[in-house]
């Protein structure tokens, strides 16, 4: 899809209104009318947060980049994306599997997307928003030394706790997937 008709970006907008109003403490400071009129503005951003919706990621703003005026959604579902699970890190770990391919990438997805997977820093300031990956954990950005043994990390949080693990880029998960940050 490269551009949204008018009747889903009104429906993105709903969507992403009562989510911005429901969760305040997420943005505090912050006015949906200024969000509004700034994705109005940059309507090629609306593909990339209605991927983001349509895949199970629950979009919300979680600051304003005063610098580059620049509102910042991360993905705030309670859980790893359900659309985004059962997936590798990245091409090169999906190429490297000989038999039970997932169907795509973490990286892929978030290329095809047009947006970014959340850092380790990132997840960390996300679980202070809220309770996130309880019961998933969710692929993050790899470190290239990391990657470049053949390893990837993912995140989840457990007993108030965010736990940083490892794994084979290559292997996937049921209740793994990625969380996502986009700039608009």
């Amino acid at each position: 899809m490269t551009k949204l008709t008018t009747e889903q970006q009104e429906k993105l907008f709903q969507v992403l209104k009562a989510r911005f109003e429901k969760n305040m403490n997420r943005h505090q400071g912050l006015e949906w009318v200024n969000v509004r009129a700034k994705l109005e503005a940059r309507t090629d951003k609306l593909r990339s947060l209605h991927e983001m919706e349509e895949t199970g990621g629950e979009p919300d703003i979680v600051g304003y980049d005063s610098e580059t005026d620049e509102y910042i959604f991360y993905d705030c579902s309670a859980e790893s994306p359900t659309g985004r699970r059962n997936i590798c890190y990245d091409r090169e770990a999906l190429e490297s599997r000989k038999q039970h391919k997932p169907e795509n990438s973490a990286t892929e997805m978030a290329l095809e997307m047009g947006i970014e997977l959340l850092t380790e820093q990132q997840y960390r300031e996300l679980q202070q928003l809220g309770q996130f990956d309880l019961k998933t954990s969710s692929w993050v950005k790899t470190p290239a030394p990391i990657r470049k043994l053949g390893g990837a990390i993912f995140c989840d949080c457990r007993y108030d706790t965010v736990f940083v693990y490892h794994n084979g880029a290559e292997s996937y998960y049921g209740a793994r997937g990625f969380r996502g940050s986009l700039k608009v």
